[in-house]
């Protein structure tokens, strides 16, 4: 699967959410998040836990750039979340753990996350899914266009994961 994304720092993200109910075609939906990034030598590979025992593995590979970025990913839902955390710490080991609370509005066939993530603030994650065939610019534009109506800036779009960014807080917290 295939999608183009934006993220972006953002200080008030209720002026966003707002913006966002605007344009959604549902009511909002909360999610509380864990994911469990592991060591993988290629590409980023997480388990997204939502309960004790619900989830989803997510591998995906992605440039880390500001801007629109084709993402490319794959998921597989689980039942069995607790387990398989255990299995893959013992196979690949952790790199870390990202949690967040989510809202979720979508926008037709695009996501728009906000997302509070514990130690980093708040976030917008812009997802446009790609039909299969579809170029990447059409999905760009469909992101550049919900960014403008969001009132996103260049200068707060982000290009790193949120464990990159985990990571890099953790380092600082170290520094005397």
């Amino acid at each position: 699967m295939r999608n183009i994304e934006i993220k972006a720092r953002v200080e008030d993200l209720s002026a966003v959410a707002g913006r966002a109910a605007a344009l959604a075609d549902t009511a909002p939906e909360i999610i509380e998040q864990e994911d469990t990034y592991f060591h993988c030598p290629e590409g980023r590979l997480k388990l997204r836990r939502f309960t004790e025992e619900t989830g989803e593995l997510i591998f995906y590979e992605r440039p880390d750039a500001s801007g629109p970025r084709e993402s490319r990913y794959v998921r597989s839902p689980t039942a069995a979340a607790a387990t398989l955390r255990t299995a893959l710490e013992r196979a690949f080991g952790i790199r870390g753990v990202v949690r967040k609370t989510r809202t979720l509005y979508l926008v037709g066939a695009t996501r728009i996350h906000l997302d509070e993530v514990e130690d980093l603030g708040s976030f917008v994650e812009i997802e446009v899914a790609l039909e299969p065939g579809q170029g990447e610019a059409a999905g760009a534009a469909v992101a550049r266009d919900i960014m403008d109506k969001l009132g996103l800036r260049e200068d707060g779009l982000e290009g790193r994961s949120y464990i990159d960014l985990v990571e890099e807080a953790a380092v600082g917290a170290d520094v005397p």
